[in-house]
């Protein structure tokens, strides 16, 4: 197991980069919306209830062409978000880990 750790630190440590997959939490605790389910979603984003659109179907490049207008407005609203929503403590302490290697 100890040999198995180091060997992992050594390729991390030789990485050019390093993506970390936190999963929804990270995120939530900062203030973003959850997409647990259709409600989670549909709390966000109430118009495409109306519509009867879940995430996966809003998710489908085919809405490019199919609704410009819908599509870009739908993935301009989260890159909004994402770009006005102000990290919490837990993403320094994984940047400071990661600036240790």
């Amino acid at each position: 197991m100890q040999a198995t750790i180091l060997h992992a630190a050594k390729q991390i440590s030789r990485a050019e980069a390093i993506l970390i997959g936190a999963g929804a939490g990270m995120g939530v605790d900062s203030g973003l919306p959850d997409f647990r389910g259709n409600e989670g979603f549909w709390r966000a984003y109430p118009p495409l209830k109306r519509l009867g659109l879940s995430f996966v179907s809003m998710a489908n490049p085919l809405w490019l062409e199919t609704d410009p207008a819908l599509a870009w407005g739908f993935y301009g609203h989260r890159l909004h978000l994402y770009r006005d929503t102000v990290p919490h403590a837990g993403f320094q302490i994984l940047r400071g880990c990661l600036e240790t290697l």
